[in-house]
């Protein structure tokens, strides 16, 4: 064999690796379509925060907040934070970034797409903070105005140590609260109070192994539909995290009743679980 020849085969095995690092780089860069209901939980904690969720058609994502020398860093304990590690750098900047450049964080999306805010240290110091960032943004998100709500293309809903009262007495605000299965009845405005999110192990013992007990599935039910006709949407953390069977069984439960926001940590199993139940409706419509 020739040195040409060698060249031209060493050159070909340089072409193939390159041409397959494009492919995969593509491949890790694609988006796919949005899952409506899919929220990212603890959504910080993945790799690449808010892009990996976009990346999977999240439509929610959560990040926990701590007031910490005028800055509102995110982690979820104290010992988590870091220097630069922001809600504005992570979260609220890319999104206004991708709103500028899209119209709005997926095209064609009829509802919002959902902050959750989970406040972790002082409330009302916390939320001083919050509001200064929302307003800096208010081209961006869903503002409530004297009980009257004007969607944007982000709705920030805070978790946690919510100060409600605060936000109540405000005639315009960029932020509601969620809140607790307790509450419904209380004729809370949904304009306050627009998600009720509960830890699902504190009304439910069935963790995803055997069938749900028909007492609880009839009292899921109950909850949804009364939230539901409130005007509130439901979601459940908690669910267990291991992808499989047991992790499946609560997410099928929860969609069959009607929960608005299935939980998830492992963002590729609850975006495969939700394209296939997509793709096996779609065969028995057609």
């Amino acid at each position: 064999m020739s040195d040409a020849a060698v060249l031209l085969v060493v050159g070909g095995v340089v072409v193939v690796a390159a041409i397959g690092a494009g492919i995969w780089g593509a491949r890790a860069r694609r988006e796919l379509s949005p899952l409506a209901g899919a929220h990212a939980h603890n959504d910080y904690r993945q790799r690449r925060p808010l892009d990996s969720a976009l990346r999977y058609g999240y439509v929610s994502v959560e990040a926990d907040v701590w007031a910490t020398d005028g800055a509102l860093l995110v982690g979820h304990d104290r010992s988590d934070l870091a220097p630069g590690w922001t809600l504005r750098r992570l979260y609220l900047e890319p999104l206004a970034r991708r709103v500028a450049e899209r119209g709005s964080v997926y095209p064609g999306l009829d509802a919002p797409f959902q902050l959750v805010v989970e406040v972790k240290s002082d409330p009302e110091e916390t939320y001083r903070l919050l509001e200064t960032e929302l307003k800096g943004f208010a081209d961006l998100l869903t503002r409530y105005e004297d009980g009257r709500i004007v969607p944007g293309a982000v709705r920030v809903v805070i978790s946690g140590r919510c100060p409600r009262d605060t936000l109540a007495a405000q005639p315009v605000r960029y932020a509601a609260c969620d809140g607790s299965f307790a509450e419904l009845g209380e004729a809370l405005p949904a304009s306050l109070v627009p998600l009720i999110s509960e830890k699902l192990g504190w009304r439910f013992s069935w963790r995803g192994q055997g069938p749900m007990p028909e007492e609880e599935r009839q009292r899921l039910r109950r909850y949804v539909e009364q939230a539901h006709a409130e005007g509130r949407k439901v979601r459940f953390w908690d669910v267990p995290k291991k992808p499989g069977l047991v992790q499946k069984a609560v997410w099928r439960e929860l969609q069959a009743a009607g929960v608005d926001y299935l939980d998830a940590d492992k963002l590729r199993a609850l975006s495969n679980f939700l394209r296939r139940l997509a793709k096996q409706a779609a065969r028995k419509v057609g």
